[in-house]
């Protein structure tokens, strides 16, 4: 089923800070934020096991309880187990890092065969409170976790992963599945499959205003041509984009520090904020159905929500062309 036809509107919450990201988020802070999600009218929900070893589906579970379920969307993904034992030593987060350190203490199965999909599965409805999920990712089968072992995970999960979603797809068990991950080679080589077809892929941080050309080029006109959807993860890199010091979940280079300072100037001879051309940038693209912006605080989702709906000039994207800071024939919003 196409993802448009699934998710409730163009704008959804990540709830991976809410897996205390960077940082301990006291549980108080992270309800009044997804309560300020859905007082802004978002319905579409998504989070994943691996963000704080289950403490962010906890608390996005408990925060969604008292509302109607028929009423939003929810996402999450497979590829991480969590266990009742506790992890000893630092858990492997790849090129992530401490990105979790936070979190909860549990250990965690990497692990993408049928048998960790259903234990995966089985573990997110306990936590997130619920009967039923809406789409269902596999998660992270690529180089920023795996290395030159990507490969290997990525056939685990193609006879793992990949078969047990698509039955429970077509047992009307979910509505959809497909990919989220960070890198576009996955996706590339799951799209070039006979079997099985995933309905869509949640791609982070990859068609961006600050990066996209890769996909541009090379992913984007095969999902299109096969009519599959996109959903953009981490449409801010990280939070570089909109004043951070991440990109990538690490700390930003120079060259990406570089980059961004001429895309603010610009923003700011404009008049415009660059969540704005940021989320409408990513947008644009018409095989995107939505954004998922993760936030921590409830004025940041009034921001995104905002951002959302300001008018940014026509000039903006013209001059932004011009300037040569987005690839040549990439969508612009005034393109139309």
């Amino acid at each position: 089923m196409s993802l448009k036809n699934i998710l409730p509107g163009r704008l959804g919450f990540g709830a991976a800070p809410l897996g205390n990201m960077f940082r301990a988020i006291p549980d108080d802070e992270a309800r009044a934020t997804v309560e300020a999600a859905w007082d802004q009218g978002i319905r579409y929900y998504d989070t994943a096991p691996v963000y704080g070893a289950g403490l962010s589906e906890t608390r996005l579970g408990e925060a969604l309880a008292d509302k109607p379920r028929d009423e939003y969307v929810l996402s999450t993904k497979v590829g991480r187990v969590i266990l009742d034992e506790v992890e000893e030593g630092e858990p492997d987060f790849g090129e992530k890092g401490g990105i979790f350190e936070h979190g909860n203490p549990n250990k965690i199965l990497h692990e993408w065969t049928a048998d960790a999909t259903e234990r995966s599965i089985e573990g997110s409805l306990k936590r997130l409170g619920t009967d039923r999920l809406d789409i269902v990712w596999v998660h992270d089968i690529a180089q920023d976790f795996h290395g030159d072992l990507w490969v290997q995970k990525f056939e685990e999960a193609r006879t793992g992963a990949f078969r047990v979603l698509s039955r429970l797809r077509d047992e009307g068990v979910i509505r959809a599945w497909g990919l989220g991950v960070n890198k576009t080679e996955p996706i590339e080589m799951t799209l070039a499959l006979d079997e099985p077809r995933p309905d869509g892929f949640l791609l982070a941080g990859r068609y961006t205003l600050l990066d996209h050309e890769h996909a541009f080029q090379r992913l984007l006109p095969m999902a299109q041509e096969q009519d599959v959807d996109m959903v953009v993860g981490g449409p801010y890199n990280s939070g570089v984009l909109v004043g951070g010091a991440h990109f990538e979940y690490q700390q930003a280079p120079p060259e990406v520090v570089e980059h961004v300072k001429k895309l603010n100037a610009l923003v700011e001879r404009h008049g415009i904020s660059m969540k704005a051309a940021a989320l409408q940038f990513s947008l644009a693209h018409p095989v995107t159905a939505a954004a998922v912006v993760g936030a921590s605080r409830p004025s940041r989702v009034a921001e995104d929500a905002a951002a959302l709906e300001e008018r940014i000039p026509a000039a903006f994207w013209s001059d932004l062309r011009a300037a040569g800071l987005v690839s040549p024939a990439a969508p612009l919003p005034n393109d139309a």
